[in-house]
C-alpha cells in the first residue's frame, strides 16, 4: 500500500514542475508587444486630460470674476500671468482676490477683439470691458502634437464656454 502511494506522489511532483524558460520568454515577449502598441495611445490620453485640466481651470477662473462682480458691484479684473503659470483676479485699488494655477506644461494663448486690450474686466451689469466681440483662450499641451485642442471662449455677454477648437 505504501508503495502505491508513494508511487503517486512521485508522479505528481514530477507533472507539477512549473513554467519553462520558453513559456516565460514567450510571456514576457507578448507583453512587451501589447505595450508598445498601448504607449502611445496613453501619451496622447494623458496630453489631453492635462488641457481639459487647464481649459477646466481657465473656465473657474472666469466664472469666478463674473460672479465676483455682481456680488460685490465692482469691476473684478482677469490677469493672466502665463509665464508664471497662473491667472489672478483683482478687485478695486487692485486688491487679490483669487489666483488659479495653470498647468506647467500647458501653452495657453489669448485673443482679445480688438488686440489692443490685455485683460478681461467683469462688470456689474453681466458685461464685459474693453472687448468688442470675445475673449478667446486657446489652450495646448507642449509634450505632444496629436491632442485635440481647447479654447475657452468669453463673449460680451459675459458667457463662458470651453470648445473643442483652434490650433497649437
Amino acid at each position: 500500500m505504501k508503495v502505491i502511494i508513494n508511487s503517486l506522489l512521485d508522479g505528481k511532483k514530477t507533472t507539477n514542475a512549473g513554467f519553462t524558460l520558453i513559456e516565460l520568454m514567450v510571456t514576457i515577449a507578448v507583453m512587451a508587444i501589447i505595450v508598445t502598441i498601448a504607449a502611445p495611445s496613453f501619451s496622447t490620453q494623458l496630453a489631453n486630460q492635462r488641457v481639459k485640466s487647464t481649459a477646466v481651470n481657465i473656465q473657474s477662473a472666469l466664472k469666478e470674476a463674473k460672479a465676483e462682480s455682481i456680488i460685490r458691484r465692482q469691476d473684478i479684473t482677469v490677469v493672466d500671468n502665463l509665464s508664471l503659470n497662473t491667472i489672478a483676479l483683482t478687485g478695486r485699488n487692485n486688491t487679490l482676490i483669487a489666483t488659479y494655477s495653470v498647468k506647467s506644461q500647458s501653452t495657453v494663448s489669448q485673443a482679445i477683439s480688438p488686440s489692443s486690450v490685455t485683460q478681461v474686466v467683469f462688470q456689474p451689469n453681466k458685461l464685459i470691458s474693453g472687448a468688442s466681440t470675445e475673449v478667446v483662450y486657446t489652450i495646448c499641451d507642449d509634450s505632444s502634437d496629436s491632442e485635440t485642442p481647447k479654447q475657452v471662449v468669453v463673449n460680451k455677454i459675459a458667457n463662458i464656454s470651453i470648445i473643442n477648437a483652434g490650433s497649437c
